[in-house]
């Protein structure tokens, strides 16, 4: 695969993001594959931070470990990430001092890097520009030497400050600067393929795609309390409210954000809540009740590493065990997980259904490398999975009903469902166990017949999901995974990989991960003999539940739990190690 891997390095408050976001926006013009995503300490300012962009002519479904270009916008940067670079590899950079950094001097010596150094303060300095600048200085530079026309980045540039006219001129003279420049180092090239064709995808990140697709399901309140890596949903879509006619809230805490989305659901507009493990658990008492009153609720949890404040910026797939099991007594639950922009834009579609039609709790899993990252996608299909609320809507059989239809007692265990006042049936909705028409009860034998019901409704859910999906060859692959969330995106580039080497990888991926299906699951580990699960966890909470709801064993696992995504080459070893 022809993958090019650049990372960008500096501060915090440096601008980063801001020439991540030029970077890849301009790549991707120019027609590659891209894959961007950003490493930053939970501070404001300060600390060393990157974004890491890889881009390739074949399409990118993850990241690499191994970078071929770093771009230092401080000295805390370069010396941080140097060691990242393969060899042979290029460090663009404008610290002033770096005759003075020994290590330096031998590192390139002894990798055979190439150095291209830019005076990048004094460049900014002399065009009335500040020392944040400096960026731009860089990105000419590096823009001269990935060979690339300087005027797609110009018009980027254009396009990414056209609200500060002012500095906007400041910058492209400091951008021309560093693409012009003569100093010693500039006459380095890095060859990349060329893209021949330049295909109509979208760039987007996980959570702008979740909140298109809220807004494409007709999602119309949106409550959330800021926690990071959900945060920037609740941005997206208070960004959009006016052209989406949508209700966008910030609570005070996160129980206000769960009773709001609630009732919202109870009064019967869609409603969906977002945020992080952390905030979830103050939620799940909400969640109980949801499951007692048999009103849909919808909840996204954004997974970062705990427990506790853990590591607020970085990711992880630690939370499963936290969506299946929270919130006391027993009831319906379903549990999603996305796993990139089109399926962030597709479940949680499936999960407002799968919410109304059953009148049940539904958590849909994120992470942070998937709400975050930015990739290519083609755009989504629009209209394909029509709106299913669940409703009793039509006059006729509202006039029809009886306060006993509420939680009426069913084969399926699903009772109708109307919004309060449109008909003249009353009932009461409360969170102690009650019979048919909401009225409380404490009957040994209304009770038991009532809790019955509700959990009759996972096996009605069960019929109706899909089975997990298959990457790669069905049988006999020499090595074969199973996996959740982000871990499918560094088997889709590993599969063609292999395949190209004459070694067969297969992968069985969970969207739905409860109800568990294993049908498929089942068939899967009958046709493969070296099955091994890839989990971001310490404990394999997937292989867990696997085990559980079946007779399986997965003895054999990958795990990770310090922050990071699974790299393209860490898997590409342990595949090696097992084979």
């Amino acid at each position: 695969m022809n993958r090019t891997v650049l990372k960008i390095t500096g501060e915090s408050g440096m601008g980063l993001a801001s020439v991540g976001s030029i970077i890849a926006k301009a790549l991707k013009r120019a027609g590659f594959s891209i894959q961007l995503d950003r490493e930053y300490p939970s501070l404001i300012k300060g600390g060393h931070s990157n974004v890491q962009i890889d881009f390739s002519i074949e399409a990118l479904h993850c990241l690499s470990k191994e970078v071929d270009i770093v771009v230092a916008l401080d000295r805390v940067g370069l010396l941080e990430y140097l060691k990242t670079l393969k060899e042979g590899g290029v460090l663009i950079h404008g610290y002033e001092r770096h005759h003075l950094m020994k290590d330096l001097e031998k590192q390139v010596k002894k990798r055979k890097l190439k150095l291209v150094y830019l005076s990048a303060r004094q460049i900014a300095y002399s065009f009335g520009g500040s020392v944040l600048m400096t960026n731009m200085v860089l990105l000419g530079a590096l823009w001269k030497v990935l060979g690339l026309g300087f005027k797609a980045l110009e018009e980027q540039v254009k396009e990414e400050y056209a609200d500060k006219p002012n500095l906007l001129q400041i910058d492209l003279k400091c951008l021309k600067a560093g693409f012009e420049s003569k100093e010693p180092g500039h006459q380095t090239h890095f060859r990349i393929p060329q893209p021949k064709q330049k295909p109509r995808k979208l760039l987007i990140n996980g959570n702008e795609a979740l909140a298109l697709g809220a807004i494409h399901c007709g999602v119309r309140t949106y409550y959330a309390y800021p926690m990071s890596p959900s945060s920037s949903i609740l941005t997206d879509l208070a960004n959009w409210s006016h052209e989406s006619g949508m209700i966008v809230k910030q609570g005070e805490d996160e129980i206000t954000v769960a009773n709001m989305a609630l009732g919202s659901m109870f009064m019967g507009t869609r409603a969906l809540a977002a945020t992080s493990g952390g905030g979830y658990d103050l939620m799940t008492e909400t969640i109980s009740l949801a499951g007692m009153t048999e009103t849909p609720f919808v909840i996204v949890i954004a997974q970062r590493p705990g427990p506790a404040t853990g590591l607020p910026t970085w990711t992880a797939q630690s939370d499963l065990n936290l969506a299946l099991y929270s919130s006391h007594g027993e009831f319906a639950r379903v549990v999603i997980a996305v796993s990139d922009p089109t399926s962030c834009f597709d479940l949680i579609q499936h999960a407002m259904n799968l919410a109304e039609e059953f009148q049940i709790p539904v958590v849909v899993l994120t992470e942070k490398v998937i709400a975050e990252s930015e990739t290519m996608i083609d755009p989504p299909q629009l209209k394909k999975i029509p709106i299913k609320r669940g409703l009793v809507t039509l006059p006729t059989e509202l006039k029809k009903l009886q306060s006993s239809d509420r939680f009426k007692i069913t084969k399926d265990g699903v009772s109708m469902r109307w919004i309060p006042g449109s008909s003249p049936a009353f009932y009461f909705s409360n969170g102690d166990e009650h019979w048919e028409d909401g009225v409380l009860t404490e009957r040994e034998d209304q009770v038991g017949i009532m809790y019955d019901k509700r959990i009759k409704k996972l096996k009605t859910i069960t019929k109706t999901i899909p089975e997990p999906r298959i990457f790669g060859t069905k049988k006999n692959a020499n090595i074969s995974f199973i996996g959740w969330g982000s871990s499918k995106g560094v088997l889709q580039d590993i599969i063609p990989l292999a395949k190209s080497k004459g070694i067969s990888i297969n992968y069985l991926h969970f969207d739905y991960l409860w109800p568990l299906k294993t049908k498929t699951l089942r068939q899967f580990c009958t046709d493969n003999p070296n099955i091994h699960v890839l989990e971001g966890n310490h404990t394999g909470q997937l292989a867990q539940l696997m085990e559980k709801e079946t007779d399986l064993k997965f003895p054999q696992r990958f795990n990770k739990f310090n922050g990071r995504p699974f790299f393209l080459e860490e898997v590409l070893e342990y595949i090696k190690k097992e084979i």
